[in-house]
């Protein structure tokens, strides 16, 4: 058995071939059904007020429980993908986000409805943490950025695309607009299509299976080496011992905290900044007098965006500094979504909302990047998943409150407040957020290297 695989620098020095390509394109497909389902209920929320006399209260509670939901499943996923491997939680996590959507199609009341869309939304945020950790792990230092914005490239279509099935069935009769649930639950598939990926070397590494790491390595190897030809040596191994399971405690220590607690802000921010847009839109356009079709329908218009902003970050990931990327698609965010709260003109509202849509897309390919790199292998799943999943049960809170804001101030409060989100999570960054570009995934040997990956910020 070998005392190391080398994994970092052995997958670092490899070109990109089609072994990488195939697993974009694998890995994509669990992100276009992800995004296929995450707005199922915001583009049927508008049918179902007539149709079960549903209020914003109503709407406000669903969403805010299935954030909960989604914390508890940001937090179980980065512990399976540590105790069960990535690739087999990917796989499971986005079966079962696919299966309650499925159930989903036969809701018979509210009530229902908001038990199986909180089970599907733990599903949604797990299938997300574990990709997100999957992707930087299984791709070169110098592409992992363009790579992980590219997989949110093709995954992001699936927004546009379901709120246009939405605008086409939706209004047809009382009982379409369940099948946009079905189209959601579509993601099932992925269980046919993960055979295709290979597990984590580092993974395997960082459980001290070093055989199996360089088993999967040597596979990899040979698929690349038979495309491109012979490959360069990698970098010097180092000896690896073991990393111990990763107690919850852990990110308390000073190593793991700022980066955990920097990134809870960004994902709060963000999660407040794009489900008060994506999630409330379609509402409060037809709480405002617009039709319930016109109000799907110009929200379609405006996911257009979404890939292109997905593209947008996939240029500028690994050739700027992605904390300041992201700084300034945030402010770009909060001023547009400001004008599109505060005009009632069609063509304005599709002009702002798809920007809206391309730069936060972009900026949430931008923030996939950037969190893993933050921690080491030993805290790079549980600072991961915290995190993210602390964002995400924030928005527990944010639908009440804008559901308050709407009832007692009006629709364009409820942009001030979004846009707001947006611009503290930016000027956080602004101040507080390490660099990390071309910072490499490898575990570091010694506290004294220089490399050290999740060591103290701003020592890259």
């Amino acid at each position: 058995m070998p005392h190391h695989s080398n994994a970092a620098n052995r997958l670092d020095r490899l070109p990109v071939s089609r072994f990488h390509k195939v697993t974009l394109l694998t890995v994509s497909f669990a992100y276009f059904f992800e995004f296929a389902d995450i707005n199922t209920f915001a583009v049927t929320a508008p049918r179902l007020i007539n149709l079960w006399g549903v209020t914003v209260n109503h709407i406000a509670y669903v969403t805010s429980l299935s954030f909960v939901g989604m914390f508890f499943g940001s937090v179980v996923a980065s512990w399976m993908a540590d105790r069960w491997g990535r690739k087999r939680t990917l796989t499971l996590t986005t079966a079962f986000f696919g299966l309650f959507s499925f159930a989903s199609v036969f809701a018979w009341d509210i009530v229902s409805l908001g038990v199986l869309r909180v089970l599907t939304s733990a599903g949604l945020s797990a299938m997300t943490v574990v990709a997100v950790i999957y992707v930087s792990e299984i791709y070169p230092a110098a592409v992992r950025g363009r790579y992980q914005a590219y997989a949110i490239v093709i995954g992001i279509c699936g927004t546009p695309v379901t709120n246009l099935i939405a605008s086409v069935v939706v209004p047809l009769n009382d009982w379409s607009w369940r099948l946009v649930y079905l189209w959601g639950s579509f993601g099932i598939l992925f269980v046919f299509l993960a055979r295709h990926l290979k597990e984590s070397p580092r993974w395997y590494e960082s459980k001290g299976d070093h055989a199996r790491a360089d088993e999967v390595l040597r596979e990899i190897e040979a698929r690349v080496e038979a495309e491109k030809g012979p490959l360069p040596e990698p970098a010097v191994p180092v000896d690896l011992a073991p990393i111990a399971k990763a107690p919850l405690r852990l990110l308390l220590q000073k190593k793991y905290l700022l980066p955990t607690l920097l990134l809870a802000v960004l994902w709060v921010t963000q999660t407040i900044g794009f489900f008060g847009y994506s999630s409330w839109a379609p509402t409060l356009l037809a709480k405002e007098g617009f039709s319930v079709e016109k109000s799907i329908f110009y929200i379609a218009l405006t996911t257009v965006g979404a890939p292109l902003g997905s593209f947008l970050a996939a240029m500028v990931t690994d050739r700027f500094e992605r904390k300041w990327c992201l700084v300034v698609f945030g402010t770009v965010i909060a001023l547009c979504g400001l004008l599109y709260g505060l005009t009632f003109n069609p063509i304005l509202i599709v002009v702002f909302g798809f920007l809206v849509n391309l730069f936060e897309r972009g900026y949430t390919a931008l923030a996939y990047a950037y969190s893993p790199e933050l921690f080491d292998t030993r805290g790079r799943s549980l600072g991961t998943g915290v995190s993210y999943g602390l964002g995400r049960l924030s928005n527990a809170v944010g639908p009440l409150v804008i559901a308050a804001l709407y009832n007692r101030t009006g629709y364009q409060s409820v942009f001030y407040f979004i846009a707001g989100a947006w611009l503290v999570g930016a000027l956080t960054l602004a101040v507080f957020g390490p660099r990390t570009r071309a910072a490499r995934l490898a575990v570091p040997v010694t506290e004294a290297a220089q490399t050290v990956e999740g060591g103290p910020v701003g020592k890259r």
